[in-house]
C-alpha cells in the first residue's frame, strides 16, 4: 500500500507541489500532505498563528469494523482543525454527537474535546476533504484530489452497510467514490439509495447556518438517523 507523497516546508516557506497523488487505497493523508497547494498553504498559516491547534488533515473517528460511515464536508477552522477530531468543537458537532448518542451510535458524553471519553458504537466519521479550507469552501479540484482517501476509507471497512452523507458536496463525492454517476441518486434531504451492500442516506449538513435558517431542524436530522438505525437492525 502506497502512502501519500509528503514534501515538508521549511519555516516561513510555502509547501511545494507533490510529484503525484497517493494510492486510492490509502485512507488518510500524511500530516504534511502537499497535494492541494492552497490548503497546505492555509495549514502553514494556521500553524504559525495557532501553534497549539491540531492544524493537519483530520483523521477519521471510529473503527474500521463499523457498519455506519458518516461523511461530512471538511474540518471547521475552530472545530476539527483545532481539536483534531471530526465535528468536535463547533455547533455541527453539538447536534451530530447528541443525535448519535440518542440513536445508539455513540456512548459516553460529548464535551467538545477529543479526550472527553465519547466513543462511537458501530459508527465511523470522516470528511470528503481532510484539511480545513479557507472560508470553509473547498474547491472542486480539492474535493476531487482528496476523494482518493474517501475511496480508501470505504475500501477498508469490511462491515460497511450504511453511509450518511451530510450535504450535497459530501453526497456527490461519496457517489463518485463508489463509482456511481451523480444521476444515480440526486441529492435530497432524507433520500436513500441502495448500492450493492451499502445504503446511502443523505441529509442537509448539520451546520449552524442550516439550523438557524430552518433548512434543517433537529427533527429532520433525527429522522435520518432513525432510518439508519432501523435499516441496520435487519
Amino acid at each position: 500500500m502506497k502512502k501519500s507523497t509528503t514534501t515538508k516546508s521549511k519555516s516561513g516557506s510555502r509547501p511545494k507541489a507533490a510529484s503525484g497523488p497517493s494510492s486510492s487505497e490509502t485512507s488518510h493523508p500524511d500530516r504534511d500532505c502537499p497535494l492541494c497547494l492552497r490548503l497546505a498553504s492555509f495549514r502553514e498559516d494556521n500553524r504559525a498563528a495557532h501553534p497549539d491547534w491540531f492544524n493537519a488533515p483530520v483523521p477519521q473517528f471510529g473503527g474500521v469494523d463499523a457498519a455506519l460511515l458518516i461523511v461530512g464536508l471538511a474540518p471547521g477552522l475552530q472545530g476539527a482543525n483545532r481539536t483534531g477530531r471530526p465535528f468536535t468543537g463547533d455547533y455541527a458537532g453539538d447536534l451530530l454527537y447528541q443525535t448519535l448518542l440518542d440513536y445508539g451510535f455513540a456512548s459516553g458524553h460529548y464535551e467538545a474535546r477529543p479526550n472527553d471519553g465519547l466513543k462511537l458504537v458501530n459508527c465511523r466519521i470522516g470528511n470528503a476533504v481532510h484539511c480545513v479550507p479557507p472560508q470553509n469552501k473547498p474547491t472542486p479540484a480539492e474535493i476531487n484530489t482528496c476523494r482518493q482517501f474517501l475511496v480508501g476509507t470505504i475500501a477498508e471497512m469490511p462491515r460497511l452497510r450504511a453511509i450518511v452523507s451530510l450535504g450535497r458536496i459530501s453526497h456527490d463525492s461519496t457517489l463518485k467514490a463508489l463509482g456511481l454517476p451523480l444521476r444515480a441518486a440526486p441529492f435530497k434531504h432524507g433520500g436513500e439509495f441502495q448500492h450493492d451492500r451499502i445504503r446511502i442516506f443523505s441529509s442537509y449538513h448539520c451546520s449552524r447556518y442550516n439550523t438557524n435558517t430552518g433548512v434543517l431542524t433537529p427533527k429532520m436530522f433525527h429522522a435520518v438517523f432513525a432510518s439508519v438505525r432501523d435499516y441496520l437492525k435487519d
